[in-house]
């Protein structure tokens, strides 16, 4: 597991430039395997014909062979659809061949039709069970694997109309739920990844404050011994993941909101690109617009 205490560290003026100057910020990059093949689109057909997962991990192998990417690069993908049981080997010989390794598998708890209504905060009790079984697999499979941790994106839980939701049992389903997976799992970091809206109109955990509430709130029901030995020792067990589309959908400042997740030893890990303030999620590449907020960004993260 990252240690990610150092990040709470304060320093004054004289030690921040010390700091500074002693090193230089290299970030290592990865990629989910659904960036390599093309995804649908409610308005026109797939432009290209859509690969296996097999096909993806070939092509990565055959970028690693060019020398495009190097066995710094890691991947990640969502189970049960891009990483399961039947494709751990495939998995596993990538890695032995060019060093790329899965460094998080995310329980895919948005896309099929029972989660019309939520997954782990659904009020349906067969529902949410189907869903903390899911993330309980996804978890082993991170342990299996031992990746650096597991996305979990909430895209389906939340709500479309206020009037009469439910809010308490909303939050209260998806973090005890998120818990007891945990806890069944323990000592594997989960990374919660926040967002205003879509698919949900409006998402359960909308920005960067709700994620780092949601993350305390998770951590105080765990009971596990391991868990709780890691938390006793500072570490945190639930951590985010923002995404920079994702934050400026919100009207955040950048900057600002990665401060706030690095105050508490919770940034594990982000996902980068470009985006106009609100708007749908664009997934625009990173510096086409506010390039400003890009800079700024990368020397919070270097401070």
């Amino acid at each position: 597991m990252m240690d990610l205490r150092d990040q709470k560290i304060r320093r004054n003026k004289e030690e921040m430039l010390k700091h500074l100057k002693s090193f230089k910020l290299e970030p290592k990059f990865s990629a989910g395997v659904w960036y390599f093949f093309p995804s649908y689109n409610r308005f026109h057909e797939p432009y290209g014909k859509r690969g296996t997962i097999q096909d993806v991990l070939t092509k990565i192998g055959a970028l690693y062979d060019l020398g495009v990417i190097d066995s710094s690069f890691g991947l990640e993908a969502h189970y049960p659809n891009e990483i399961n049981p039947d494709l751990i080997d495939d998995y596993k010989s990538l890695e032995k061949e060019t060093g790329i390794r899965l460094i998080a598998a995310a329980p895919n708890l948005f896309y099929e039709k029972i989660f019309e209504f939520s997954s782990l905060s659904n009020p349906n009790p067969k529902i949410r069970k189907i869903a903390i079984q899911r993330t309980i697999e996804a978890l082993e499979i991170n342990k299996e694997l031992g990746t650096d941790f597991m996305i979990v994106w909430p895209g389906i839980d939340g709500y479309e109309n206020p009037i009469g939701t439910e809010f308490y049992m909303m939050w209260d389903n998806f973090e005890k739920g998120l818990a007891e997976a945990m806890d069944a799992v323990p000592g594997v970091r989960v990374c919660i990844e926040p967002k205003p809206y879509e698919p949900r109109g409006n998402n359960i955990y909308r920005n960067t404050a709700n994620g780092i509430l949601m993350a305390r709130n998770v951590e105080a029901l765990l009971k596990a011994e391991e868990n709780r030995r890691l938390l006793e020792e500072g570490h945190a067990l639930v951590a985010l993941n923002p995404e920079v589309g994702h934050v400026l959908m919100g009207h955040e400042e950048l900057a600002y909101a990665l401060a706030s997740i690095l105050r508490e030893g919770r940034l594990a890990h982000t996902h980068w690109n470009s985006q106009p303030l609100g708007n749908y999620d664009q997934d625009l590449n990173v510096g086409v617009l506010a390039l400003d907020q890009t800079y700024a960004a990368l020397l919070v993260l270097k401070m």
